[in-house]
């Protein structure tokens, strides 16, 4: 739990009151490689922290291909936050894409403790103001006027994460073909 709390002070630090109430609600899963954590129409019910692992965050299209949005290595809290805020089934899976350890949450019980503890509430919004607003709108611009090498380079630079994708993963993140991401990677 110590890392899970580490980042959770980052935001924002917590009471030992806050602490106690959070760690009551948490419980450490494990997913095999290629399990769901969430399915896309199905309800979201937990958060997520991820302590090992790797996990991607995938839509289908109508022909059936499938689309990443994003990944999310340790250290990562991940849910379909929108469908929790909304009440609403998940348009959205959520992967293992490696065997993964993770802290799981109650949804109804951490926003049920949000309401409860001041400084949980100030990490949740500090949370989401840096990344849902500060690191999305530029991956929103990436994605509408950079080109999928430009995006390549980007995501080349983090090794870490790049080391760890298929290249299907990095295409259908890209939002190209495999066959398309082969001719980007040789012009490199």
């Amino acid at each position: 739990m110590k890392e899970f709390l580490e980042q959770i002070n980052q935001y924002y630090p917590l009471s030992d009151k806050t602490v106690a109430a959070l760690m009551d609600i948490c419980s450490i899963e494990r997913y095999d490689k290629n399990t769901l954590l969430l399915e896309s129409g199905a309800m979201a019910r937990s958060y997520y922290f991820i302590k090992s692992g790797l996990v991607g965050y995938y839509t289908t299209d109508e022909q059936g291909n499938t689309i990443y949005k994003i990944f999310f290595e340790e250290n990562s809290f991940v849910a379909s936050t929108s469908a929790i805020i909304k009440a609403e089934p998940s348009d959205f899976n959520i992967v293992a894409l490696e065997d993964c350890t993770v802290i799981q949450y109650p949804a109804k019980a951490y926003r049920d403790l949000l309401h409860q503890y001041h400084d949980l509430a100030l990490f949740h919004m500090h949370y989401l103001e840096k990344n849902w607003v500060v690191k999305k709108e530029p991956l929103e611009i990436s994605l509408k006027y950079e080109t999928a090498k430009q995006r390549y380079l980007l995501l080349l630079e983090n090794t870490s994460l790049y080391n760890r994708l298929k290249q299907h993963h990095i295409a259908s993140y890209l939002g190209i073909t495999p066959t398309q991401l082969s001719r980007i990677k040789k012009e490199i």
